[in-house]
């Protein structure tokens, strides 16, 4: 009986705890959100094509083989004056059906980094981008962005940048 009892305390203690802890996690969850928005637009003149055979097992007829990888360094601009660049590179992940690639990009401007990811396949649709980080100016962002390929080894850069409040003691 004082075992059952024992058993019986314990059980609730630590149903008490859980809903502390559930109610706590709750109420953070449903804080509102104050991460500021700001749009960045920028023209891009994309490098020339730079693939490195990374995989010594080739076809013959194909530009690439799983593991390669394509390296960039494109020129971002905004209404014609200098304002950045982004570098990256791109792992060849799939051949068919499609060639597809696993893609990490670092954009450098006046004000810091940021830094994002994207999946990229040949053609103009659109290269959806999440934006994982930044430093400086863009310290604790996050968000996502688009870039699309036009003629000419030109194309557009579309960010909308969150920016977090820095959470925690010392951040």
């Amino acid at each position: 009986m004082h075992r059952l009892a024992l058993t019986g305390g314990i059980t609730a203690l630590l149903l008490g705890l859980g809903a502390v802890v559930t109610t706590s996690a709750v109420s953070q969850a449903s804080e509102p959100a104050s991460a500021r928005s700001r749009a960045l637009h920028f023209d891009v003149a994309f490098s020339p094509l730079s693939v490195v055979e990374a995989n010594n097992v080739r076809n013959p007829p194909s530009p690439f083989a799983l593991g390669d990888e394509i390296v960039f360094h494109d020129q971002l601009s905004v209404k014609g004056k200098r304002a950045g660049d982004e570098v990256g590179s791109c792992v060849i992940a799939a051949l068919t059906p499609e060639v597809l690639a696993n893609c990490s990009l670092v954009i450098r401007l006046s004000g810091g980094t940021i830094t994002g990811q994207f999946a990229s396949s040949p053609g103009p649709a659109p290269k959806a981008i999440a934006i994982t980080g930044g430093t400086g100016t863009y310290l604790n962002v996050g968000g996502e962005g688009t870039l699309a390929e036009l003629e000419n080894n030109t194309g557009t850069l579309t960010l909308n940048v969150l920016a977090f409040p820095a959470k925690g003691r010392g951040a």
